[in-house]
């Protein structure tokens, strides 16, 4: 645990209470777990309905931020700031125990609240709509084609600040009881890894024209959260 001025408050709200020994509130530790990941989940309440969307997030700082049709209902509702809660998570492993109720997995997981609101400053605007492409592909913005007037009018681009949140994290090996020792059934951990294939490259692709070197953080065999996380420092630079 870091000193305070380097970890987000803990709340009734965000205080992780099962397993409270897994928690973390660092900033460090939750800003790892969010830039290893692309999609995430925004939790929000509509006239007492709760939904839960699946979409892109990036960060910058103490910022979050998403981006999606201008018709979305999650967007439209979050127009004027709206409470809402952002959620990743990453499955590292599965472990396997002799008992069927010491059965876990190994997981990285965050929960960050916020305000969620409208980013409609032009400049702002702009900015975010650069950054959800060069946060994952590091510079790769300069060369496309710009974005249009009419693409931009049809973009929301939300922003939420992190008031609150945790980390919950769990990287062990099998938690059987004593007693279950000598029973005679496998136990152990099974690692998972989302791990990024061969590129498949647009038939339509111009002759000549070659995959550029700044993709080569997503090298065939690499882990995703790795790739992402470097790119996250390079954007950061």
């Amino acid at each position: 645990m870091t000193d305070a001025a380097h970890s987000y408050p803990v709340s009734a709200r965000n205080r992780v209470k099962r397993a409270h020994e897994r928690g973390r509130y660092d900033h460090e530790t939750v800003h790892a777990i969010l830039d290893a990941a692309m999609l995430c989940h925004v939790s929000y309440v509509i006239d007492g309905q709760p939904y839960a969307t699946p979409t892109i997030h990036w960060r910058e700082g103490d910022m979050l931020y998403w981006h999606g049709s201008s018709a979305s209902r999650m967007l439209r509702h979050l127009r004027a700031g709206m409470p809402a809660c952002l959620t990743v998570s990453h499955l590292d492993g599965l472990v396997l125990a002799r008992s069927g109720f010491n059965h876990s997995v190994n997981y990285r997981a965050a929960m960050c609240f916020g305000t969620a609101v409208l980013i409609d400053d032009p400049d702002e605007k702009a900015r975010a709509l650069v950054g959800v492409v060069d946060r994952f592909y590091p510079g790769r913005t300069a060369g496309l084609r710009a974005i249009t007037e009419q693409e931009t009018k049809a973009t929301t681009v939300i922003g939420m600040r992190i008031d609150e949140a945790s980390a919950k994290i769990r990287a062990k090996g099998v938690g059987d009881d004593d007693e279950d020792l000598d029973f005679p059934a496998w136990a152990g951990v099974i690692p998972v890894r989302t791990v990024i294939g061969a590129a498949e490259t647009c038939p339509k692709i111009p002759a000549g024209l070659s995959r550029p070197a700044s993709l080569d953080i997503y090298a065939e065999g690499t882990a995703l959260d790795t790739a992402l996380t470097v790119t996250q420092r390079l954007y950061e630079a």
